[in-house]
């Protein structure tokens, strides 16, 4: 299954928010990381399948903007987060999500992107 979600992608880790609620320090993501999120909805939802609950590989090609350096496990960490957010994966544990061998960063100005590849192992 091929994906592409034609936005610039973000981590969420850099993109958090510490707020104060009843007393405690609470971490949430912010108000850009929720809109990328939202952003990203429209180009998996509604998807023709059913949820994945099998081991997979998903490889993910992170085209950015720039050439400023990031951090690849935390763009995994966002990509597969929407992906259980929207039900292709019904969770991002190491029974379904069993690899994410050929993931990388690349560099296209014009058109940054995430281009996913959902495969069944």
């Amino acid at each position: 299954m091929h994906i592409t979600i034609p936005i610039t992608p973000i981590t969420k880790k850099n993109h958090q928010q510490i707020i104060k609620a009843k007393g405690h320090y609470m971490v949430i993501p912010s108000k850009q990381y929720r809109q990328y999120e939202k952003d990203c909805g429209a180009f998996l939802n509604p998807l023709p399948f059913t949820c994945i609950e099998q081991p997979v590989n998903v490889k993910c090609l992170y085209y950015m903007p720039t050439h400023r350096r990031c951090d690849l496990v935390n763009l995994q960490e966002s990509t597969l987060d929407v992906l259980v957010k929207y039900g292709i994966l019904a969770d991002d544990n190491s029974n379904i999500v069993a690899s994410m061998d050929g993931s990388r960063v690349l560099y296209d100005k014009e058109n940054p992107r995430t281009e996913i590849e959902i495969e069944l192992l």
